[in-house]
Parts: structure tokens; sequence; C-alpha cells
């Protein structure tokens, strides 16, 4: 097991497209006001961005294999700190929507590239273990996005916020460059055929359906709060800070559940038995959620239980989904997540039309529990 790269970086770049998003799940309201524009409008933002999140970690994952790994992060970083800066200046909802498209396929560079640099340097036996310390880094992104961005909406607005993240968009750049080394030498010819060949596989492949649906499922249980959360907030008479003070109770969330898991794993529990316990955990806390809305803000507990089960499932499932495929990781990785994130950013505009958290929660964590029934081989 060769430690090439520092796992504190490789984590804060694997932290940062979170960040990115729930740094920007504050100023919602703040746009919605600006652009004067309607609230399903405003969350388009949050659901367009997944589907160009999804392209960019098709890009980038296939130059993994054609131009290294190093190079892609540095020309992710590039793409998505230009992105940024287009939306500091944009006039118009529209060049903002743009703007968070560019940003979007830019960072997605941070998801995909880590986690083939990952599997580059652990074996199977400890990447579980890897995995599950990062999970317990993710779990301190949300807290310091959300406040972050709470901070920056009541004092500089959505274009403060764009501001720090083309900051870091430098800094994460430089670091990179400096610290970042290359763990892949063998650089592959990657045509359109060699592509849709790997893709027809994966799609054939029930455990990659499986881990999609999955990944999707968790995924848009997360996101419906960012994208929904702050509206019922600001319709309960609380400011940005108090929605920003909520991700006290989702971060503790995700770092009880990330610890739970290191525990588990250590005790030599199986990851498809801790996907399987996620799963029936989300749809029980879906429930309280939906007989919670509409109740004030007390939907928050149950989320802490939303939250802890997305901490214990994804890992687990990403450490394993592409040990069939170590020979193609990196485009393998690509189409993974193309396809993944495309789920996610459909079941974000769906969310977007419901415009209930509960029933989304009811929906999204049915899915879940439906992926284990329908495509039995975890």
């Amino acid at each position: 097991m060769k430690k090439t790269n520092p796992l504190w970086l490789l984590t804060l770049l694997i932290m940062l497209p979170q960040f990115v998003e729930t740094i920007y799940s504050p100023v919602l309201p703040g746009v919605q006001e600006q652009f004067g524009i309607k609230e399903e409008t405003a969350t388009l933002t949050i659901s367009v961005y997944f589907i160009a999140f999804a392209l960019g970690v098709a890009f980038w994952g296939i130059q993994c294999d054609r131009i290294g790994r190093k190079k892609s992060l540095k020309y992710g970083l590039l793409t998505y700190g230009t992105g940024t800066l287009a939306a500091v200046f944009a006039p118009d909802f529209t060049i903002l929507l743009t703007a968070r498209i560019i940003a979007a396929f830019g960072i997605a560079v941070g998801s995909i590239v880590i986690q083939t640099i990952l599997r580059d340097t652990y074996d199977k036996e400890n990447i579980s273990k890897v995995f599950s310390w990062i999970g317990i880094g993710l779990s301190i992104s949300p807290v310091i996005g959300m406040l972050t961005g709470s901070l920056l909406a009541s004092s500089t607005g959505y274009q403060g916020v764009f501001i720090t993240l083309c900051l870091l968009a430098v800094l994460f750049y430089f670091l990179s460059e400096k610290r970042v080394s290359e763990t892949y030498h063998f650089r592959k010819k990657i045509n359109i055929i060699t592509l849709a060949g790997l893709l027809r596989r994966m799609l054939k492949d029930r455990e990659i359906i499986r881990c999609c649906l999955l990944i999707m499922s968790f995924n848009v249980l997360l996101f419906s709060y960012y994208s929904l959360a702050p509206f019922i907030f600001k319709e309960q008479q609380y400011s940005s800070y108090v929605f920003g003070y909520s991700s006290i109770v989702m971060a503790a969330g995700t770092f009880a559940g990330a610890q739970l898991n290191r525990y588990l794993l250590n005790k030599n529990i199986r990851s498809s038995a801790l996907v399987k316990m996620s799963t029936l955990g989300a749809l029980a806390a879906s429930v309280f959620v939906w007989m919670l809305t509409g109740k004030g803000i007390y939907f928050v507990v149950p989320y802490f239980f939303i939250v802890m089960a997305f901490s214990i499932a994804i890992p687990n499932i990403l450490s394993t989904a592409l040990i069939k495929y170590t020979n193609e990781t990196g485009s393998a990785g690509a189409l993974l997540g193309l396809i993944y994130y495309v789920m996610i950013g459909a079941g974000l505009i769906g969310i977007g039309f419901i415009q209930n958290l509960g029933i989304s929660c009811l929906i999204f964590s049915g899915i879940g529990i439906m992926a284990l029934l329908l495509l039995r081989s975890f």
C-alpha cells in the first residue's frame, strides 16, 4: 500500500464539491429575490448543477486515463475557478445559471479524480477504511459550508459566496500543483467505441445499477434538505443564520454515522449489511420527516438520522462499486459517476416540482428500498 499523496489534502479535495454546494444553499432565497424568480426556478440551479456535475465526472474520469490524474485535477480546478468568477459578475439569472454549470463541470474533478487516486493507492482490504476516514471529513464540510454561506448571505449576498469559491479554486490549484503526485503512468487511448462497450457492460451489470440507484436515493435525500429547507425556514420567519446553524445537526449526524461505520467495519461487519441497515434507517427517518413537515422546523431532528444513514452507506457503496473494473478504473469511475449524477440531477428536478420535503423523502427513500429488493445480489 504505497502512500504517495497526503491523505489530508485528498480528503479536502473530495470534500470540496460538497462544500461548494452547501455554501450556496443559504443564499437561495437571496438569489430568488435578486433576480425576481420563482422558488422552483431558484432550486433549478441545484438540479442543473448536478447534471453538469455528472458530465464533468464523465469527462474528467476519462481524462484520468488519457492524460493522468494530476493534469486532470489541475485543469478541472481551472475550469471551476472560471465558472465561479463568471458567477460573481452575472448580470442576470441566465448568466448565473450558465456560470453554475461551468463551475459544476469543473469541480466534478474533486470527486472522480480523488476517488481514482485512492483506488490507485489502496488495496481492497484497506480502501473501505480509508473511505470511512474520508466520511468523517465529509461530516465537517456541510457545517462549514452552511455556516459560511449563512454569514456571507447576510453580509455580502450571493456574490460573496462566489468570490469565496473563486479564492478556494486558486488555493487548491496551487496546493495540488505542489503536493499531489501522479499515481498512474500508463496512458490509454480512449475512443468512443471502447467507452460505448464499457458503458454497455456496466448498464447490464445488476450491481452497478443497484449501486447507482442507492447513491441517487441517498444523495437526493440529502440535497432535498439543502434545496427545500431554506424556504421552509424563511416561511417560519427564521433568519439565514438559523438555517446555517441547522447544519450543526446535519454535521453531527454525518459524523456519528462515519464513526459508527468505522467501528462496525473494524468489527468485520460486511459492507453489504451496513448498506442494508442504512437504507432501512433512511426510510424510517423519512416517515418522521413526512409527519413533521408543515409543523415548524422539527423535521430537522429525523434528518439527523437520514444524514447518519448517508454517511454509513455511501462510503461502503463507492468503495466496492468498481472492484470488477480494476483495469479501467478511471473510465469506469467516470461512467459510474455519469450514471448516478444524471439520476441525482433528475431526482432534484423532480423535488423542485414537488416542493414538499416530506413527500420527497418518502419517494426517494422508497427507491432505495426498491433497489435492494428488486436487484438482490449485494
